[in-house]
């Protein structure tokens, strides 16, 4: 949980990326799914389950150093 606004980050796949780091991501949620979120602080990649806060991906789930 975000201590800032106390918003969760949710965990979304990435379905293709877009120029100026950002990517379309499937939310899961049904029809109408996709978002554009911002990936400029992780390195992901199609296939990708990422952490979303805010439209910015914060984390790649799994992500080994």
């Amino acid at each position: 949980m975000c201590i800032t606004c106390s918003d969760t980050a949710v965990q979304v796949t990435v379905v293709r990326l877009l120029d100026d780091e950002m990517a379309v991501v499937d939310t899961g949620s049904g029809a109408g799914s996709e978002e554009e979120v911002s990936v400029a602080l992780v390195s992901a990649k199609v296939g990708d389950t990422v952490l979303v806060h805010a439209s910015e991906a914060i984390a790649v789930v799994g992500d080994q150093p």
